[in-house]
């Protein structure tokens, strides 16, 4: 119960330090870079900004500009607008960058906390 309460006042000092996050995305072997920016607006309705050298990346950009965080986070009521876009544009199943949105998205509107995430990936 102290790590719940601990854990939910972290997250109102991170919400309270700034009204955003920012993920950048290293997505790998073909080399592009991106950047996620997510600002909270209004309740939880967050607005995001995607600069990358992937040009299928890029497309995602002005489908998911401005989005509700809570329609977001969750998989139980189907997929989220924001992957179902991400997945339309991106031609590489596993990229990492779908996941970097709600990351950024979820962390934006106060939802979770900002922590690096990281996949270390090698031949056996």
């Amino acid at each position: 119960m102290a790590d719940e309460v601990d854990a939910g006042t972290e997250v109102e000092a991170a919400t309270e330090k700034g009204r955003g996050a920012s993920v950048e995305v290293e997505a790998g072997v073909c080399g592009y870079t991106t950047s996620v920016t997510a600002r909270k607006t209004e309740g939880y309705n967050v607005s995001v900004a995607i600069a990358s050298e992937c040009p299928h990346v890029s497309a995602i950009a002005s489908e998911v500009a401005e989005v509700d965080a809570l329609h977001q986070i969750g998989l139980r009521g189907g997929l989220p607008t924001v992957l179902e876009t991400a997945y339309r544009h991106c031609v590489h199943a596993a990229c990492p960058v779908p996941s970097a949105l709600v990351k950024a998205i979820e962390v934006a509107a106060g939802l979770a906390l900002p922590r690096d995430v990281s996949m270390r990936i090698s031949n056996d």
